[in-house]
């Protein structure tokens, strides 16, 4: 093979790697360019991410602060998450219109409610939720709820619940208020509120102080589900 055939094989390989090292370059270029692109598209914009963020509920603002009430014993409940609440029973009664919620009631009914403090003893912020349930006398109960007067491990038979709705009443001994995170609200490190759990229905007047009570049944908070009474003071 001649000398001059090898050495424009030699300019041919020169040239053929010069276009594919400027080939590489350009690749290289769009491709950077295609990253920033694709990053800056990505970026949320300006406040995007502060909305994201948990923020406290507007409705918030309307719980009052109180001083912390006097309770009956603790009582301590874990749900399967590791969530440790404690309770403490305040009081129970009658009334004609124990919730913000509650519309009055026809002549000769009220309504049955009772109190409790609830307590996240947890360092970190936690699901706000309602162990307790009401309990009361099933004689006091509407015919058409007396199915819902089925036995219960732990709970006297004479006892039965009723539909009922739980709502924060007061923030106590300078808690914060309950943290709104996407649609859940979540009790602060330490939080104490006071809770009010009252019938839905009107139930027949003249409640006998006593005879309304606050268990904790639900498997969520009993292992067993059994019924564990919220004693009051």
């Amino acid at each position: 093979m001649s000398r001059s055939h090898r050495s424009h094989r030699r300019r041919r390989k020169k040239s053929n790697a010069g276009k594919i090292g400027l080939a590489g370059v350009l690749t290289g270029v769009l491709g950077a360019g295609a990253i920033v692109v694709g990053y800056v598209a990505l970026r949320p914009e300006p406040g995007e991410d502060a909305q994201a963020r948990p923020q406290k509920a507007v409705q918030d603002g309307s719980i009052t602060a109180a001083p912390s009430p006097t309770t009956g014993p603790a009582l301590s409940v874990t749900t399967p998450e590791g969530y440790t609440y404690s309770l403490g029973a305040v009081r129970t009664g009658a009334e004609d219109r124990p919730l913000s919620r509650s519309t009055p009631p026809p002549s000769g009914q009220t309504y049955a409610y009772g109190e409790y403090v609830l307590t996240n003893t947890m360092q970190q912020p936690i699901l706000l939720d309602f162990p307790a349930d009401l309990y009361l006398s099933r004689e006091y109960v509407p015919d058409e709820l007396q199915d819902r007067c089925a036995p219960q491990p732990g709970v006297p038979d004479d006892l039965c619940t009723p539909p009922t709705h739980s709502e924060v009443v007061a923030r106590l001994n300078g808690s914060e208020p309950p943290i709104d995170e996407n649609g859940d609200k979540l009790m602060p490190p330490g939080a104490s509120y006071l809770v009010r759990i009252a019938t839905e229905a009107p139930l027949e007047a003249g409640i006998a102080d006593g005879t309304v009570r606050l268990y904790v049944w639900h498997a969520r908070f009993t292992a067993d589900r059994k019924g564990i009474e919220v004693r009051l003071p």
